[in-house]
């Protein structure tokens, strides 16, 4: 498998407007179809459809309160998060590697970005994400970084196709929480 290599300088940055188009497909690279099968981040086995959308992901670039974050290698976006801002607090999601990425640490290092602009640009304790309980290898790789499972459950959006295309009828996301130093 090719991995990213560890070493390579990552530039990051705050997405604009221009970059909607390449990060609604990097997220749909990453979670859905055939080609998030080359990641091991891929939610196809549970869900089809879509995982974003334009919409979605102009909102996040276009609100006060949150920031979707770019991690470039060579002026290319290889990574992307969305960070909001809520009072003490970061919520963390729309994570997506490149499929072909995954797996060297990329990964890691944009997390620590993301913890890292949290906690000194809006001076957040705690970050804060979501991950459907069905992946207990994502939520595995989490915890391994200092996130906690608080057993809080909220509800999959079953019929509302922005979130996808539910293949089971037992989905539902889990808060995962770590404090930040």
């Amino acid at each position: 498998m090719d991995n990213a290599d560890t070493r390579t300088a990552l530039a990051f940055r705050t997405a604009e407007e221009a970059d909607v188009p390449a990060l609604v497909a990097l997220i749909e690279s990453a979670y859905r179809g055939e080609s998030s099968r080359a990641g091991w981040t891929t939610e196809a086995d549970l869900l089809g459809g879509q995982r974003t959308d334009p919409e979605g992901v102009r909102a996040v670039v276009a609100s006060p309160e949150s920031r979707m974050l770019l991690a470039e290698e060579d002026g290319e976006t290889v990574a992307c998060c969305q960070l909001e801002n809520r009072s003490g607090l970061a919520y963390f999601g729309m994570f997506a590697v490149r499929p072909g990425l995954q797996g060297g640490g990329l990964g890691r290092r944009v997390l620590a970005e993301a913890e890292r602009a949290a906690r000194e640009e809006w001076g957040a304790r705690e970050m804060h994400m979501t991950v459907i309980v069905q992946r207990e290898d994502l939520i595995a790789w989490y915890e391994r970084r200092g996130y906690a499972r608080t057993g809080e459950l909220s509800p999959f959006p079953y019929g509302d196709e922005r979130f996808g295309l539910p293949q089971r009828e037992d989905l539902a996301f889990e808060l995962l929480v770590k404090t930040l130093d």
